[in-house]
């Protein structure tokens, strides 16, 4: 196998594609410098081997953001899950509602699973008739649909929903939490215990912004659909209109979640996202001292985050970046092309820093079926993958019958020896004089 080191992507121009340039080659593996050297190499290394060493790497200076007044704050990539900043991102705290997003997901998967319809009754119990705080106003031994349910908690963040969701789906809002628990740890939130599937208060219900960001990235990872739901103003049950009051919907661009919360014990929260350009970010904000502090430290990391970062398409699915060699087929070469796009989310000074592996063999043997893999690209930072994809045939390739074989056998031994007598001739000549 080879691999190719190569960074594609010119200096950083926002929202513009940017160009192939360099090659870097280090022991086996190959890196572009430029165009015109890597043409260079080629003949240099058909003669001998060639060390050069990778481009010093850039660090990215640690961000700070003075203004933020909450207690907890973290940014994250959502592509790959990078934190971008987060400060008191390990303490435990009360989440309030931010509790939901885990309440939703395992309703989610509940849906997914087939162990419950989104049009299945549900009857309420006295129990969620009687959970305090926001709600849907639910009364009891009402029918109410699970879609319902799931669509009151994301929106107006009911907490009689969560409540009668949990009792469908395993017989108590105790046994559901004991499963929210077990999920917490299959995620590695090392921070989080949940003692009920709203956020009320209980002093041994807690849970950390770096967490709430790992769930909500899981969550919106698996269920991006959920979306719909949290980015909805409004909704309107029992003849009762609730607005849903996440501050960032409407005003900031792209912002379609995810969940507020809020008790005087955890202050004011948020897990927001957006989306702009094909890039989305994630924010976390724990007590806040208000609505307005909660908002406006949310905005200054999404603003930080949309105008510093930038989405590149390294290579566009279907793109071909080779040629191997066939042995006996009834072609000599075969094109290799990507299998799927491959894009990355980075920060705008970075993109010199990109590096790209192709790896496939020089040569393979016939027969090949269009669209085999044959090798992978991969694209790292820091040497952190960031993104990849198959590389695949263009084409199908046949074994060669024997007279195919023979007769290009022929043809090479003939072309061989023209070649050598046309050497051997031009020995005889002297060369011009350079002017």
């Amino acid at each position: 196998m080879k691999t190719l080191h190569h960074d594609r992507l010119n200096k950083a121009v926002p929202y513009q594609r940017q160009t192939k340039h360099r090659h870097n080659f280090r022991g086996k593996h190959h890196r572009c410098i430029s165009r015109l050297l890597s043409l260079f190499m080629v003949f240099i290394l058909l003669s001998g081997f060639i060390f050069i060493p990778f481009p010093r790497r850039v660090e990215a200076q640690e961000l700070s953001f003075p203004d933020l007044q909450s207690q907890a704050a973290v940014l994250m990539e959502f592509s790959r899950g990078e934190i971008i900043y987060a400060h008191g991102e390990d303490e435990p705290m009360p989440p309030a509602s931010l509790t939901k997003v885990m309440t939703l997901l395992l309703a989610y998967e509940a849906l997914q699973e087939g162990r419950v319809g989104w049009d299945e009754e549900v009857v309420i119990s006295e129990q969620a008739w009687r959970t305090g705080g926001s709600q849907m106003y639910l009364e009891i031994g009402q029918v109410v649909t699970f879609g319902e349910l799931v669509t009151g908690i994301a929106t107006i963040s009911a907490n009689d929903a969560c409540v009668a969701i949990a009792e469908h789906l395993s017989g108590s809002e105790s046994n559901f939490v004991a499963e929210m628990n077990r999920k917490a740890v299959e995620l590695g939130l090392t921070a989080t215990l949940f003692q009920n599937t709203s956020g009320l208060p209980h002093e041994a219900h807690y849970s950390s912004a770096l967490d709430m960001a790992r769930l909500a990235h899981y969550y919106l990872s698996r269920f991006p659909e959920a979306l719909a739901l949290h980015s909805q103003k409004e909704y309107t049950f029992n003849e009762i209109l609730q607005y849903n009051r996440n501050p960032l919907l409407g005003r900031f661009p792209g912002a379609d979640g995810l969940k507020t919360g809020h008790t005087s014990a955890a202050g004011y929260c948020l897990i927001g996202t957006a989306e702009q350009k094909g890039m989305r970010f994630i924010v976390v904000v724990m007590n806040a001292a208000s609505h307005t502090v909660r908002q406006r430290d949310s905005e200054i990391m999404l603003n930080y985050a949309f105008r510093n970062y930038t989405r590149q398409t390294v290579y566009a699915g279907g793109e071909e970046v080779g040629i191997i060699d066939i042995n006996g087929g009834n072609r000599r070469q075969i094109g290799i092309q990507v299998e799927k796009t491959v894009e990355v989310v980075i920060p705008f000074h970075r993109q010199e820093d990109l590096v790209i592996d192709l790896n496939y063999p020089q040569n393979i043997s016939a027969p090949l079926d269009k669209h085999e893999p044959l090798g992978s690209v991969e694209v790292y930072l820091d040497d952190v993958l960031l993104s990849s994809s198959s590389l695949v045939a263009t084409d199908n390739v046949e074994k060669a019958g024997f007279s195919n074989i023979l007769l290009r056998s022929l043809s090479d031994f003939v072309s061989g020896v023209w070649n050598a007598l046309l050497g051997w001739i031009g020995g005889f000549f002297p060369k011009p004089n350079p002017a």
